[in-house]
C-alpha cells in the first residue's frame, strides 16, 4: 500500500480526534513509581499523541507508525516526544525499556489481522497495573463502507482491485474482545485484568456534501481500493462512489449530509 498522505488524513482533524479524547477521558490515573511510559501505536500525523503529551505532562511518550510522512508530520508537530517507524503486529519495547504503563491505540489496529492474538499479546506487555486503550471504526457494514466494496466489483474495477472482501478484514464482535481481555490465566494470574471496559458510540458527523463524504474517506478507507487502479479508473471510481453515497445519505434540513460513524472503544487495566 502506498504512503498515507497527512495532509488529506487531517482536513477532517477534528472530527478524527473526538474519539481519541473520548478513548483517552476513559483511562484511569496512572502513578508508576518512575516516569510514565505512554505508547502510541498508529499514532498518524500526531494529533492523537498531542492529547497523551497534554494529559501526562513529564511522560515520556512514543508515537509508533509505518507510515514516513505520518512520522514525518508527527515530528515538526511535537518535538517533545520521540516518534519510531515500526509494525503494530510485532511492536515490543525495545530491549532495556521499561514496560510501558499505557498502549494507546486510535483507529489504528483496525488495519491489522489476527486480533484474537494481538489484543492479549499487547495486553501482556504492560507494566503492572497499565492500561490497554483502543478506538476502532466499526463500520464496514455502514453505506459507506458497503458501496467501497459494491463498487470495487464491478468489472471495470475489479481486475485491479481483486477481492473486495480482503481489503480490510473485519473486527470482531465487541463481546470477543471483551472476553480476550477479562480471560481468567490460572497460570499467570498477576498478568490478568484489573477492570475491562468494552463500549459503542455511533457519532453523526455533519457533511456539508457527498463530495465532503468522499474526500474524508479518501484520508483512509478508500485509500487502499482508490490507489490500485490507473489514474483514468480512479476518476471513475470517486464519481460513481459518491454517486453512490449521494443516493445513501440524503440531504437533511439545512442540507447536509449526516455521516453514521460508528466506534468500538475497549480500556482495560492490569492488576498492580
Amino acid at each position: 500500500m502506498q504512503d498515507w498522505n497527512p495532509a488529506l488524513y487531517l482536513r477532517f482533524a477534528n472530527e478524527r480526534t473526538r474519539p481519541a479524547a473520548e478513548l483517552l477521558a476513559r483511562v484511569p490515573g496512572l502513578q508508576p513509581a518512575r516516569r510514565l511510559q505512554i505508547v502510541d501505536l498508529g499514532c498518524g500525523p500526531g494529533n492523537s499523541t498531542e492529547l497523551l503529551v497534554e494529559r501526562f505532562p513529564g511522560a515520556d511518550v512514543l508515537g509508533v507508525d509505518n507510515s514516513e510522512a505520518m512520522l514525518e508530520t508527527a515530528r515538526k508537530q511535537l518535538p517533545q516526544a520521540r516518534f519510531e517507524a515500526g509494525d503494530i503486529a510485532s511492536w515490543a519495547p525495545a530491549e532495556g525499556e521499561p514496560a510501558p504503563d499505557l498502549i494507546y491505540a486510535n483507529a489504528s489496529i483496525q488495519w491489522v489481522g489476527e486480533h484474537e492474538a494481538l489484543i492479549p499479546r499487547l495486553f501482556s506487555l504492560l507494566a503492572p497495573g497499565g492500561v490497554l486503550a483502543v478506538q476502532m471504526p466499526d463500520n464496514r457494514q455502514e453505506p459507506s463502507h458497503r458501496n467501497m466494496r459494491e463498487v470495487a466489483r464491478l468489472s471495470r474495477f475489479a481486475p485491479y482491485i481483486g477481492d473486495a472482501d480482503k481489503v480490510r478484514t473485519d473486527i470482531l464482535p465487541i463481546g470477543a474482545y471483551y472476553d480476550l481481555l477479562a480471560a481468567p490465566l490460572p497460570a499467570a494470574p498477576e498478568r490478568e485484568a484489573a477492570s475491562v471496559d468494552v463500549w459503542h458510540t455511533i457519532y453523526q458527523h455533519p457533511m456539508e456534501s457527498a463530495a465532503a463524504i468522499v474526500q474524508w474517506l479518501r484520508g483512509t478507507g478508500l485509500k487502499p481500493f482508490v490507489e490500485g487502479l490507473p489514474a483514468e479508473l480512479q476518476a471513475e471510481f470517486l464519481a460513481e462512489y459518491e454517486r453512490r453515497i449521494a443516493a445513501a445519505y440524503p440531504e437533511r434540513a439545512d442540507g447536509k449530509r449526516l455521516l453514521a460513524f460508528p466506534r468500538l472503544f475497549m480500556v482495560a487495566q492490569r492488576k498492580s
